[in-house]
């Protein structure tokens, strides 16, 4: 009879082990460091404490570059990766290739990911069929933000709807005595632009060619020439300080009054929303002109790192949190972007979230939605990288329109 009660006694013990050694707590890499990135990070913190899910972050500042890449690296050679870490595109897929990613597939299948996560996130979430990483939003990246008060003592009264129109704009700006373009020199930066300067220069099959298909025809052509001159163009309208500049600072520019444009991403907008700013009175949104129907897009997503058995049921809170419908929602309002799932209404989000989540449907129907070369969504690192430093040396004045063509056909055989 002892006998009995003392196995009966290990039994439980050994049943409720796991749950008593269950460490609930995420530890998370991100590169949210900004005011509106910050805030909107805060309604995910905020759901998961909800859970009992203590949350223990790992900032990363200056977007995600190297820093963050060698944090992670660091972690996991150690044996000792993060919960999740943020990361976009090929990075994802790189690090699956690793085998260092945990499987999804279980969460992923109860909540139906599958049917609600469009195709062209799922192909940087999946790797060999199984879901490696949660997808928050979708960026799209060839957009302009604009200080309506500034426009309107230009004597702009429309946005421009040309390239060409872009530049003699942004020079009366200039006549007026403000900053034209607001811009952040940090080589993804100077990529942002660059890939809305391809798509309004050659279009969406140029782009598809150049810039996704490495067409060396492409990439050496006169139009890719042509495309350098015009970033020649753009860099006429930066001020002299644009050097090292975070992009958040170059939107406080815009947002202050003292610039009257920027072109960055549609995280630019959680900056003017932060400060309390309103579409269509404060500020503008629109395409980068010549772009209008298309979509460059990126995706923030948590890649899930394989960890110690006493985690898993935490990170799969986490990873359940980050698709509900309801963060989705809140999330992307605050952060400037749109969902990552297609049945969130557009209800809670503003004239320029409206615009972003039916610009994203018409450019996936239309086949216009191509992904961001400079944001990771159109080449590995790698090339992505050669690119940068082809585009940043040129827009810095080292190389001249022909030179950078060459070294961007060099760049793209890699």
């Amino acid at each position: 009879m002892i006998k009995k009660q003392l196995l009966g006694v290990l039994i439980a013990a050994a049943v409720a082990a796991p749950a008593l050694a269950a460490d609930q707590s995420v530890e998370v890499l991100h590169w949210w460091t900004s005011g509106g990135e910050a805030a909107a990070l805060n309604v995910l913190k905020g759901n998961l404490e909800k859970e009992g899910i203590k949350w223990n972050d790992m900032p990363v500042a200056g977007g995600g570059g190297e820093a963050a890449m060698t944090a992670v690296r660091a972690r996991v050679t150690a044996g000792n990766p993060p919960t999740a870490v943020q990361m976009l595109g090929f990075d994802i897929q790189d690090w699956a290739k690793q085998g260092v990613l945990a499987d999804l597939n279980a969460v992923a299948a109860r909540e139906g990911w599958d049917k609600s996560v469009p195709a062209a996130l799922q192909r940087f979430s999946k790797y060999n069929g199984k879901w490696i990483a949660a997808p928050v939003n979708v960026h799209s990246t060839n957009w302009v933000w604009a200080n309506k008060a500034v426009l309107d003592k230009v004597g702009i009264k429309n946005p421009p709807a040309s390239f060409d129109e872009f530049i003699a704009d942004g020079e009366a700006v200039q006549k007026a005595g403000f900053i034209a373009i607001a811009h952040g020199g940090q080589p993804w930066q100077e990529a942002t632009v660059f890939d809305s300067i391809v798509l309004t220069t050659g279009g969406i099959d140029f782009y598809k060619k150049a810039l996704v298909d490495l067409d060396p025809k492409a990439l050496g052509s006169p139009t890719m020439e042509k495309v350098f001159h015009r970033m020649g163009q753009i860099r006429k309208l930066v001020d002299k300080d644009f050097s090292g500049r975070d992009w958040n600072v170059a939107s406080g520019m815009v947002i202050s009054g003292k610039a009257a444009f920027q072109i960055m991403g549609d995280w630019a907008k959680g900056e003017f929303i932060n400060a309390k700013k309103v579409p269509g009175k404060d500020f503008l949104c629109f395409r980068f002109p010549g772009t209008q129907g298309m979509v460059s897009f990126n995706s923030d997503q948590f890649a899930m790192f394989k960890v110690g058995a006493d985690k898993v049921a935490a990170q799969d809170k986490l990873a359940s949190a980050i698709l509900d419908p309801g963060f989705q929602s809140a999330f992307n309002v605050v952060k400037g972007s749109v969902p990552a799932r297609t049945d969130v209404p557009d209800t809670a989000f503003d004239a320029c979230g409206k615009k972003g989540i039916k610009d994203l449907a018409e450019a996936s129907k239309a086949g216009t939605l191509v992904g961001s070369m400079a944001h990771g969504h159109a080449e590995p690192a790698s090339i992505k990288n050669a690119f940068y430093d082809v585009i940043t040396r040129h827009f810095n004045g080292q190389i001249d329109d022909r030179k950078a063509v060459q070294e961007m056909v060099a760049a793209g055989s890699n």
